[in-house]
């Protein structure tokens, strides 16, 4: 622990109430901490690291544990006096110790770090309640989305940004010049009326994703039951055998891809949707709906998630040469052509079939995996808007485009048997290529001179009233 040192001891300028209280504080100037948590401890070794000099309040001063080099344990009130912008990093339970604080925190910037565990705790903020106990201070929430790990770490490019609010706008700037010393990007939330909102950011779990997840799941719950009702119980109940084992494996593998087309393909039709609805409307002035904005944000994390299923797809194509059914399989089948004396010939259309049905996969994957790391923040930024559509735009259809054809190379003729239509019911990747099959149809007719040429005129502004106005002038 540091050695305690007298308040008067430190060097300070004169600290009074009101408009002096709110001044930018300067690294001369201690900043004072209330709290020796994990938090309060991480702020301070940032804080000591960007040249301030940071003083700590505590309930113990002598024996609060030990505190960052560089820094000073005093009691809250004499901590207090010290500094005129204050960290408050304790629980919304103990903040009724500063009520006897009055005269000391009279006039001075409180920052409120405090989270919630839960939302809708309490029937008010945090901030809000601590500004109400001390209406003499001005009460700034922020650096609540901020963890000890990141303040020991130094910010990232994934958590620089910190969000303030307040009533006062000197007590932001004082907070706001604090945190961009420390190399964190700032925010200007508004009043302290947004506290709660800043409160429930941290709570929030995976919140853009969401949706996309509710899709994957989904979709991925209804072909495992689907299939499985197709190719384990059918056997089962049809034929008398027992073929669970498929489960792991063989019905994964056939799940995951079908779910990971679909998605590809529900990336790119809300785009298309868009296109015809402009089309019709005949601007690009009038919102769209809101389910399709909502689906429009979720995009990339459908995109991500499809990805995802991809590479598991992949994998589980690479184990198949090892799998027991598959090694019984072909010892079984030489042993019996060779009790026979029986051969196979070689059939020239199912070679080109196989290796095109691999090569043309290989390749979708390929851009499948551009179009992954495209998304990423970090390339992203590096590409200029044009770099970034083409490969999103351009590059993505010709990825949905390959997916498919793989999909339909896989397929072949085998919707001409009937033996695929077990309990009347079509194949899975039958079912998969209904909407990419639309996807793309529709994208082709979006490319047609007549319609592409229509399309760029109204997104660059020009709208079917102008028309009317123009044949009304003219008649």
């Amino acid at each position: 622990m540091s050695k305690e040192v007298k308040p008067e001891s430190v060097s300070l300028r004169p600290l009074g109430g009101g408009a002096a209280a709110v001044m930018a504080t300067s690294e001369q100037d201690p900043v004072c901490i209330f709290g020796t948590g994990d938090l309060g401890r991480s702020l301070g070794q940032r804080l000591l690291q960007t040249d301030y000099k940071v003083v700590y309040g505590s309930r113990r001063p002598h024996s609060c544990g030990p505190l960052p080099e560089g820094a000073q344990a005093f009691s809250h009130a004499d901590a207090a006096q010290l500094a005129s912008l204050i960290f408050v990093c304790v629980h919304r339970e103990h903040y009724e110790f500063m009520e006897t604080l009055t005269s000391q925190l009279e006039g001075k910037v409180l920052v409120d770090v405090s989270n919630n565990p839960e939302k809708n705790l309490y029937p008010e903020a945090n901030a809000a309640y601590l500004q109400r106990l001390l209406p003499g201070c001005q009460v700034v929430k922020g650096f609540n989305t901020l963890s000890a790990w990141t303040l020991q770490n130094g910010p990232s490019d994934a958590s620089r940004q910190v969000y303030l609010c307040g009533n006062s706008v000197e007590a932001k700037q004082a907070v706001a010049e604090v945190a961009t010393k420390m190399g964190l990007t700032v925010l200007d939330r508004g009043s302290l009326s947004a506290a709660r909102e800043l409160e429930d950011i941290p709570l929030q779990l995976f919140p853009e994703w969401r949706l996309p997840l509710q899709i994957t799941v989904g979709l991925l719950a209804f072909f495992f039951f689907y299939l499985l009702i197709r190719d384990v119980v059918y056997a089962y109940v049809d034929q008398g055998k027992d073929v669970s084992f498929r489960i792991m494996v063989s019905l994964a593998n056939k799940v995951f891809p079908i779910v990971s087309l679909i998605m590809l393909s529900l990336c790119y039709l809300p785009g298309v949707i868009a296109a015809f609805l402009q089309l019709y409307r005949g601007t690009k002035y009038r919102r769209f709906p809101d389910w399709l904005d909502r689906w429009m944000l979720c995009r990339k994390q459908l995109g991500l998630l499809a990805l995802a299923l991809a590479f598991l797809h992949v994998l589980y194509t690479l184990i198949i040469p090892i799998r027991y059914y598959v090694r019984y399989r072909i010892s079984d089948l030489i042993v019996t052509k060779i009790r026979m004396n029986q051969t196979s010939e070689f059939d020239n259309t199912i070679a080109w079939r196989s290796d095109s049905y691999y090569s043309v996969g290989i390749l979708g994957f390929g851009l499948y995996v551009l179009l992954g790391i495209t998304s990423l923040p970090s390339v992203s930024n590096a590409l200029s808007w044009r770099e970034f559509s083409f490969i999103q735009s351009k590059l993505g259809h010709m990825t949905l485009l390959l997916c498919t054809l793989h999909t339909y190379l896989y397929g072949w003729d085998r919707f001409l048997y009937p033996s695929m239509y077990k309990w009347y019911t079509p194949a899975g990747y039958m079912l998969s290529l209904l909407v990419p099959t639309v996807v793309l149809t529709l994208k082709l007719l979006l490319l047609l001179p007549c319609v592409d040429r229509s399309i760029n005129r109204i997104r660059r502004g020009w709208e079917r009233t102008d028309l009317d106005e123009e044949k009304t002038l003219l008649a």
